[in-house]
């Protein structure tokens, strides 16, 4: 069933889908894997691994489930453990619940006396957490000496130190190591000479490394590379050799480079090797020689607990330096070792029985993706440890009493046994505020509910706003969801999910979108009664917009996201840290209008082209259409006001829509297959008519060379699938915009064939000019200057319309379509697919599947739940860190990319100070405040400032609005005008935030702007 799975519920992995591809979505519905250990780590592991849609799980564990385990485990409830359930038999339906494709079964077997290990043979990947490390070394020994090999992954979280371990055999072939597109490179020129030197067009970065292989098409002159292969030396970011092309004709012009991606075996060893000599990723170079340091003391706690059969004690100070002792003892036997950290030693030791979620959450995301590669042979795999410590979230914690981290029998006792009661206390009365609640924020409220923030019996409270409705395509990675809750609100639905994990918190569900609409909702009043902002979203704009928020309320603010086995993370904490928006990315760049117009030359430009298209025809000109006949009631009116000369905006394209306006089936088709000729045929006549093949510019250079690519004209042909296509999709999407109605009869070939043999396609003659501009816009189409030609045939269409009685109330409006890309029965895909495969088939442009249109027509986010995991784990433990008040070094930024797979932690970037000059500098941080009563007039708010805060105020401004601009005129007069006046608030505004700047003593003509001056219009507003 989960074989099929992948065919017949596209819509629930595909975003998943985006990340992993056709074959590896394929292979892992073959897949059966076997888990081990169903504590808060195991949990984590088989929530991912099910939402991956593996064919079947079987999940292991033989203990009960205890109180420990509800601050650990967000599958197990109060009464699962007064009833004493065993944890295996507790968590296995509701692990089943998350993906009906997967089967998934339990074992309650002990494995650890048992000596035949064959039952393992029917799995392809084994994962074991909670185990032994001597039988770790027994099962890895048995799955590495197979043929082919069990893909063996261990994994453990003790307190603050988390491991993880692949083994995936001596011989592991990678089909794809990176997952990124193969690069297409445009060639500028290409050398006649030993070696040959390619330059990039436009001295683009290439991005290939030494070694790579690519392959040639659309060469011209040097033709013979066409079809070949080489391997490139990269010279430089522009450049690159291919070998010896010294025989070969000379090159005039064109040509597409296209890498090759190549297959990569990765070697494996033993554990038992291993141990001994481990190849370690390093993820913090701030503290290199950490993942060697951890190796030894998770090495020595194995030890322990063989020579105690029990973990070191809570907080326990002779364990501590019993197992510091066998640490150093360990050390020696290593290959390449680091010093003892004798601190991260103790720390292990006091808090390797408790847990951290957020820990188990990040390592479980990052080692579910090595299962996916195990399983697939999709991506790089770790090779072979990789360690992580939370150190730094305990740093604080030197000098609490072992008394704090004692159990105290509640559902927190894991969690307290690593930050101290005083710790879980604060987490307890904490006011968070998550905004968004997808992906992201469905694993954010789950890390939360165990760290047990927002107590409803403490003044804490969790409040989460999202104003999204449940998708089929969120059930794959927003695990709070399930198939019942379709079409119901995100933030309501995973509130209450949130609740059955922890009962105890409080938490209100917000609809609402953060954005400067809803600021009567959000204001400085609610912003100043949080403690942190944790977002979760999607897009550039939101994040900016939220940051400058929790600035200007001087509170942290946590980001993260993801795309596709990528993720970041990024703390920002008042005082301390640069904001989300002190450092900008480029700006995405644009495709030129004339590019997407006339001269498209990959197949992104003809996809949005297909996009633009249906904007414009099933969005743009109804909307407009609906808005026109909303001022002007009767078409009667309006021929009268065209006859009179009147100008009426937008009128002639209205009235063209109206004497076009099909009413029935056939006419829908119609108008597709008229809609054909023109895109698909005229425009290539009429480029072909402007510029002929032979076409030479100013300098003799060819026109139609690469980038730009000659159109041939097509034919139509009803056989053809991709001519059809656009004929049904196009015409239901006119019926749609028209209000027609009709059968699945109508959209037969039989029936679609008959019509369109009818139509008539009018001659055309090529007269259009062509832009080619690249800095050219898209021209408003509804103020374009229209001809006395058109103005007179559009008022004879007008009155032929009226006189026929063809305009009644229903003519005069139509229902626009917004662009919806999830669901798969509204045909918006289809006609962009369509129109896009045929537009690069008349540039020869190599067309691109359905799936790979929709991403990014629909500018979907690949999304996959193991990246998800992790940056939400990482975000839990940045929390704790906030809430400890920890120093600036603390706390750390995560960029990560699963696939290759990279992690790297940073410090985060110290905020700036301006300097304004001696004793007195400013931040972003930064606001200064002036209280002011009812008669104070500008020239005392200017006075104000320059006694409290020591500056000359050179200008005031309040949003755009300028209050004070001496060099303006009448703007002295101002002074005497009261603030109150001048601003004119609202009544229940209190305050308003202004901009006041200052001549700067460096530079006399040069006018700094300082920080935020917060005006409070009375005294009593303090």
């Amino acid at each position: 069933m989960a074989a099929d799975s992948m065919e017949i519920d596209d819509t629930l992995y595909s975003r998943q889908r985006y990340v992993l591809g056709d074959s590896a979505m394929q292979q892992m519905a073959q897949s059966h894997v076997f888990l081990s250990g169903m504590g808060g780590l195991g949990v984590e592991m088989a929530k991912n691994i099910v939402l991956a849609g593996v064919k079947a799980l079987t999940v292991h564990d033989t203990k009960k489930c205890e109180t420990w385990d509800l601050g650990t485990n967000f599958f197990i409830h109060e009464d699962d453990v007064l009833n004493r359930r065993k944890r295996v038999e507790t968590v296995y339906p509701r692990i089943a619940e998350l993906n009906p494709y997967v089967q998934v079964n339990i074992s309650t077997a002990s494995i650890d006396t048992t000596t035949d290990l064959s039952f393992l043979k029917q799995y392809q990947c084994v994962i074991l957490t909670e185990t032994r490390l001597s039988l770790q070394k027994k099962i890895n020994e048995f799955c590495h000496s197979q043929q082919p090999p069990i893909k063996f992954v261990s994994t453990d979280v003790y307190g603050i130190c988390s491991r993880v371990f692949c083994d995936f055999g001596e011989q592991f072939e990678v089909s794809d190591p990176t997952g990124e597109e193969p690069k297409e490179i445009f060639v500028q020129n290409i050398t006649q000479s030993n070696p040959g030197v390619v330059t990039c067009m436009d001295n683009r970065n290439h991005g290939l490394q030494s070694g790579q292989l690519v392959t040639f098409r659309e060469v011209n002159g040097m033709s013979e590379l066409n079809g070949t292969t080489r391997q490139i030396t990269a010279l430089s970011p522009y450049t690159f050799s291919i070998g010896d092309t010294s025989h070969l004709e000379a090159y005039t012009h064109g040509g597409i480079i296209v890498q090759i991606k190549t297959p990569k075996i990765f070697c494996f060893e033993k554990m038992e090797k291993q141990l001994s000599d481990p190849s370690c990723l390093i993820v913090d170079f701030s503290k290199p020689e950490a993942p060697l340091q951890i190796h030894a003391a998770l090495l020595a706690m194995d030890m322990f607990q063989e020579q105690h059969q029990r973990m070191p004690g809570i907080g326990c100070l002779q364990d501590a330096e019993l197992l510091l002792k066998l640490t150093k003892e360990v050390n020696t036997t290593l290959v390449n070792k680091a010093d003892v950290n004798e601190d991260l030693v103790k720390w292990v030791s006091r808090t390797a029985k408790g847990s951290l979620p957020p820990l188990a959450a990040a390592v479980g995301g990052i080692a579910s993706q090595e299962v996916l590669k195990a399983l697939t042979g999709k991506f790089a795999p770790l090779q072979q440890w990789f360690y992580f410590d939370a150190l730094e979230v305990v740093k604080a914690l030197e000098t609490t009493s072992c008394e704090e981290f004692f159990p105290r029998g509640d559902r927190y006792d894991a969690l307290r046994a690593c930050i101290g009661e005083t710790m879980c206390q604060k987490l307890h009365q904490l006011k968070v505020f998550i905004v968004g609640c997808g992906a992201i924020g469905c694993e954010m409220l789950k890390n939360f509910a165990l760290l047990g923030i927002g107590l409803g019996s403490s003044s804490g409270m969790i409040a989460v706003t999202d104003p999204d409705l449940i998708e089929k395509s969120n059930l794959n990675r927003q695990f709070l969801f399930r198939p019942h809750h379709i079409q119901k609100p995100k933030s309501c639905t995973a509130a209450a999910a949130t609740l059955e994990i922890n009962p105890q918190i409080k938490i209100d569900a917000h609809l609402n979108k953060v954005c400067p609409a809803t600021e009567n909702v959000y204001n400085d009043d609610f912003y100043t009664r949080l403690d942190v902002i944790v977002t979760a979203l999607d897009n550039v704009e939101a994040r900016r917009y939220i940051d400058s928020r929790s600035v200007s309320n001087q509170r942290p603010l946590l980001d993260s996201g993801t795309m596709g086995t990528k993720g970041h993370t990024e703390v920002i904490v008042p005082n301390l840290t640069e904001s989300y928006n002190s450092h900008r990315d480029p700006p995405e760049e644009e495709i030129p209008f004339c590019t997407l117009k006339s001269f498209p030359a990959v197949i992104e430009h003809t996809i949005q082209w297909a996009r633009d298209k249906f904007e414009s025809s099933f969005t743009h000109k109804p909307s407009i259409y609906n808005k026109f006949w909303q001022i002007y009631s009767s078409a009667e009116e309006v021929l009268q006001r065209m006859q009179s000369r009147e100008s009426l905006e937008g009128s002639f394209q209205v009235v063209k829509l109206l004497s076009r306006r099909p009413t029935h089936w056939s006419q829908c088709v119609t108008l597709a297959r008229l809609k054909f000729e023109k895109y698909f045929k005229r425009k290539a006549v009429q480029l072909l008519h402007s510029f002929p093949l032979d076409t030479r510019l100013k300098d003799g250079s060819l026109f139609w060379q690469s980038p730009k690519r000659p159109p041939s004209p097509i034919l139509f042909d009803m056989t053809d699938p991709l001519h059809f296509n656009f004929i049904v999709s196009a015409a239901r999407l006119f019926a749609s915009v028209y209000n027609i109605s009709f059968t699945g009869k109508d959209l037969s070939r039989e029936t679609i064939f008959q019509i369109v043999s009818d139509v008539k396609i009018p001659e055309y003659k090529p007269s259009e000019k062509i832009e080619t501009d690249e800095s050219a816009r898209k021209p408003d189409q509804t103020k374009l200057a229209v001809s006395s030609e058109e103005e007179r045939e559009a008022i004879s269409q007008l009155e032929i319309a009226i006189a026929a009685a063809a305009v009644t109330k229903d003519h005069l409006q139509m229902t626009p379509v917004s662009f919806e890309k999830d669901d798969d029965r509204n045909g918006h895909i289809d006609f962009i697919t369509a129109a896009s495969n045929l537009r690069a088939r008349m540039y020869n442009i190599e067309a691109a599947d359905r799936l790979k249109t929709k991403r990014i027509a629909g500018k979907i986010i690949p999304a996959i739940a193991t990246s998800t995991a992790a940056v939400s784990g990482l975000v839990g433990l940045e929390l704790i860190k906030v809430v400890g008040g920890c120093s600036f070094d603390s706390f750390k930024n995560c960029f990560f990319n699963l696939a290759i797979p990279i992690i790297v932690f940073t410090e985060t970037a110290e905020v700036k100070r301006t300097q304004i000059r001696d004793g007195i500098s400013f931040s972003i941080w930064d606001r200064w405040t002036i209280y002011g009563k009812e008669d104070l007039t500008l020239s005392d708010f200017i006075n104000a400032v320059r006694e409290k805060y020591g500056i000359e105020p050179t200008m005031v401004v309040h949003g755009v609005k300028m209050l004070y601009v001496p060099v303006m005129p009448g703007h002295n007069k101002r002074l005497k005008i009261t603030m109150q006046k001048l601003i004119k608030p609202s009544s229940e505004k209190r305050y308003v935030d202004l901009t006041v700047s200052f001549a700067s003593e460096t530079d006399g003509d040069e006018d700094l702007p300082g920080p935020p001056v917060r005006y409070y219009f009375c005294q009593d507003n303090n």
